[in-house]
């Protein structure tokens, strides 16, 4: 049974899906990606379980499919889908880390938070007011669909800056980080992008914080963060010159695709559980 503040995040979604419709928070979903696998246990976890090294693309749609159906789809599926997944981190077990811990799930829903902030407020220079705000709040309804208790998570936007920046320098890159980083930036299963993937590992590098940055051991300088933020700073101005409706014309495309694949996967997993039985 939902919260009562679980409740009011369902009915007031509009922060979180105004943000979540933008497809320029795109750009930071390699900073949400390595700051979650800089924290030791996360890393562990997903190196030792994550097929994220073998099938990059599918476990970005997996990603994109939740928070898509959690933003834009009903209560109903958001929930039958937070109970799935519950359920599959609950399997999630090693030295030192559980899927189920709350803290890794209040750091990997606060990098998913940061990503969208970041993109909103200082690549696009948006002015974000009460919108920041309201996101921050509403965005902790991710977590809860995850299962994660809401007082383990910050409680508003000041206690999410404190708790962000906090985190970020505690978080100390392991070899397995590492190892994930490089699987990510240097797919081998991604090499035909070409140009793509090195323009996703420049803009990744640069929007890392440099604490972090340094730790994975990625290069970088006055010169290329000039030529970044050059890059960011055009691009964000043509985007801003495509009205915000037009922008997010695709959502519901979005939510038709995503809603078919989780279905794809239901049908296959139920499929695989009756096979022994046969």
């Amino acid at each position: 049974m939902s919260s009562p503040d679980t409740a009011a995040a369902v009915r007031d979604r509009d922060a979180l899906r105004l943000l979540a419709a933008e497809p320029a928070v795109m750009l930071a979903a390699g900073r949400a990606l390595l700051l979650q696998v800089a924290h030791p246990r996360i890393a562990r976890g997903v190196a030792d379980h994550s097929d994220l090294r073998e099938r990059p693309l599918d476990r970005l749609t997996g990603t994109l499919d939740f928070l898509t159906v959690v933003a834009f789809g009903t209560e109903e599926e958001a929930g039958r889908l937070g109970r799935g997944l519950r359920r599959l981190h609950h399997r999630i077990t090693g030295p030192g880390y559980s899927g189920d811990d709350p803290d890794l799930q209040v750091w990997v829903n606060a990098t998913l938070t940061d990503a969208a902030l970041y993109v909103y407020e200082e690549i696009l220079r948006s002015p974000s007011g009460d919108l920041g705000a309201a996101y921050v709040e509403q965005a902790r309804y991710v977590a809860e669909v995850l299962g994660c208790p809401p007082d383990a998570q910050p409680a508003d936007r000041d206690g999410f800056r404190r708790y962000f920046e906090d985190t970020v320098a505690s978080l100390e890159v392991t070899d397995a980080g590492r190892e994930v980083m490089r699987a990510v930036l240097w797919s081998r299963e991604l090499r035909w992008l070409g140009p793509a993937l090195w323009l996703n590992r420049f803009v990744t590098t640069g929007l890392l914080p440099e604490p972090v940055r340094v730790q994975y051991g990625l290069p970088w300088g006055p010169r290329r963060d000039r030529c970044l933020w050059i890059l960011l700073r055009t691009g964000a101005f043509s985007y801003r010159l495509v009205p915000g409706r037009l922008r997010r014309a695709g959502v519901p495309v979005l939510l038709w695709r995503s809603r078919r694949r989780l279905a794809r996967k239901a049908r296959a997993a139920q499929r695989s559980r009756r096979e022994p039985a046969a």
